[in-house]
């Protein structure tokens, strides 16, 4: 706001809308600054009828929070390896979030795709996003975390992949960390007994499929080994609670603070 020159009336606030221009501040605001478009375009009803199924925070600026129980921590010998499976129909928000905000952190993020190509088409918008590598190549590999974003049909690809389920298995077995957002926990984690014993949350209409629904009106659910969250409108908050077991913190809020995100 600094470079702004005289002409310019600068105002420290997330989102403006000034007759025919819309501005806006940073990642953390993107959501908000999209909406605004939207209602700026259409109308208040359509903006709301958008924004519903994100889930968006209530209150934006403030600190985010998650839900934690049977706190542990989680280990890495070195640089965290992350791996984030993605699919047709995988959710783009909850995907790129989780891809771009574990790489600001310092993760070594392998993105593998279930598909028989490295790109996949995602959810709702026909998006192209090109994995790095194919899953049977991720497969040899270690991970630190293993983590899927949601979309429905995606989800049901991961559901129906079985070297992805025995990779998932074979984390939560040994007691390594894994987690999942929106459609895939209840997708994904619970028909394969991933969740059994743990508490977690899922996307509000899907949350009826979770066994144990005691804390699915959590944004984001830590139980020991396992995390999920709700949507893509809490897929930034997901994103930085992994952050924080994983690198702590201090460094989670200065990514939230670079992201204007608090």
């Amino acid at each position: 706001m600094e470079k702004f020159t005289a002409e310019v009336i600068p105002v420290n606030s997330r989102v403006v809308v000034d007759r025919n221009v819309v501005t806006s501040q940073g990642p953390g605001t993107a959501i908000e600054f999209a909406l605004a478009l939207v209602e700026q375009l259409y109308d208040k009803e359509k903006m709301e009828e958008v924004a519903g199924p994100l889930y968006v925070r209530p209150q934006h600026g403030a600190e985010y929070t998650s839900e934690e129980l049977n706190s542990v921590e989680w280990k890495c010998s070195g640089t965290p390896q992350v791996l984030v499976p993605v699919a047709n129909g995988s959710e783009e928000i909850e995907a790129l979030n989780l891809i771009d905000v574990l790489r600001r952190a310092g993760a070594n993020v392998t993105v593998a795709s279930v598909e028989d190509t490295l790109q996949i088409v995602t959810r709702r918008h026909k998006f192209n996003l090109i994995a790095d590598m194919m899953l049977d190549e991720a497969a040899k590999m270690e991970f630190d975390l293993i983590v899927m974003p949601g979309g429905l049909s995606g989800a049901q690809k991961f559901a129906s992949t079985d070297k992805l389920v025995d990779l998932l298995k074979k984390q939560a077995g040994s007691g390594k960390p894994y987690g999942a957002i929106c459609a895939s926990p209840a997708h994904v984690l619970e028909p394969h007994g991933l969740l059994k014993g743990k508490k977690a949350t899922a996307f509000p209409p899907m949350a009826h499929l979770l066994t144990d629904q005691s804390l699915c009106e959590n944004r984001v659910v830590i139980d020991g080994n396992l995390i999920t969250s709700r949507a893509p409108g809490t897929a930034t908050e997901f994103a930085l609670a992994i952050v924080e077991k994983l690198f702590g913190r201090e460094k989670a809020v200065s990514i939230a603070k670079e992201f204007v995100f608090m």
